[in-house]
């Protein structure tokens, strides 16, 4: 029977195709909303997560847990990786008990991590070893668009196989975007944490600049969200930073390591990223402070140390 990912065929016959079932393995910050947004689009679902808590959450939910990532390949279609760095995929998929050990043949690996292009190259390259297929596919908008299903996914590899696993993709995002061979997402999800660097670290320059010449920053975000300085970091980040409230959507060192990713590809290609290593410094400072796992926008507070200034107030 022909199945397409989740997605009912009208006809088939007189039958319904039912969705693919769906492995999920790495329900952290963004990997938690994104599982229970494939449970409410009807997607069968098997999860694996260290936290028994969280486990427990998707249980009453309606999902299956699974033990290892062999025992989930084994029994899903579809297999979603959202961990932490490339190390972590690796372990997952190609490491002892993982899932190559377990796949049936045909099983698509999915992985939404944010991983080294030359990584994902290498374990796609294995995994077809193994018949099976992967897509890297990284996703951005932070933990607020995973939680309202409105993630920019930015897809690498077969096309077929990419248009194949679409209704996974769009219960899971709006903006989908096949952008090329495997690790081809990588590197446009590298591209993108290029630009949201340099973003936080621009409006925090402003916000310290304005706060300490006596400017209300709330007034200055307002100001700057209705010109050309516009940006997504502002509109879902600005009221946070005003309150300095750095409860993570996306930490610190986890944008230190994409960061640490993109500086790896300048080299490769030998394109010069003078200011992105800039920033990339900055994270390497807050993390020595002991700041890595408060969300990204805490970059403010590095800019407030320089200038010996809280926005909103002066530090003592």
């Amino acid at each position: 029977m022909t199945r397409l990912c989740g997605k009912a065929l009208l006809k088939t016959g007189e039958m319904a195709v039912m969705p693919d079932t769906i492995g999920f393995i790495g329900l952290g910050i963004m990997g938690r909303p994104m599982a229970h947004n494939l449970l409410k689009a009807g997607f069968p679902l098997i999860v694996h997560n260290r936290h028994q808590e969280v486990t427990d959450e998707f249980l009453a939910a309606g999902a299956r847990a699974g033990d290892r990532p062999r025992d989930i390949a084994a029994a899903c279609d579809v297999l979603i990786t959202m961990l932490p760095g490339s190390a972590q995929v690796e372990e997952v998929l190609i490491g002892p008990g993982g899932a190559i050990e377990g796949a049936r043949e045909g099983v698509i690996v999915i992985d939404m991590s944010t991983i080294s292009p030359a990584v994902t190259s290498t374990l796609a390259a294995r995994l077809t070893e193994g018949s099976m297929s992967m897509l890297d596919a990284p996703v951005s908008g932070g933990d607020k668009g995973a939680i309202a299903g409105t993630l920019s996914i930015m897809v690498g590899g077969d096309e077929d196989i990419f248009n194949r696993c679409m209704p996974i993709f769009q219960a899971l995002g709006k903006t989908i975007v096949h952008v090329g061979k495997n690790g081809a997402g990588q590197v446009v999800k590298a591209c993108n944490q290029i630009v949201v660097a340099l973003i936080i670290e621009a409006v925090s320059e402003a916000l310290v600049l304005g706060s300490k010449a006596g400017v209300d920053p709330a007034k200055i975000l307002q100001v700057l969200g209705g010109g050309l300085a516009a940006n997504r970091v502002m509109e879902l980040r600005g009221a946070s930073m005003l309150a300095h409230d750095f409860t993570p959507g996306g930490r610190i060192r986890i944008h230190h390591k994409d960061l640490g990713i993109v500086l790896e590809l300048s080299r490769m290609y030998g394109v010069s990223l003078p200011v992105t290593a800039l920033v990339d410094q900055m994270f390497a400072s807050l993390e020595s402070r002991g700041r890595g796992d408060l969300d990204h926008s805490a970059l403010l507070t590095y800019l407030e140390d320089l200038s010996a200034h809280r926005i909103g107030q002066r530090l003592s």
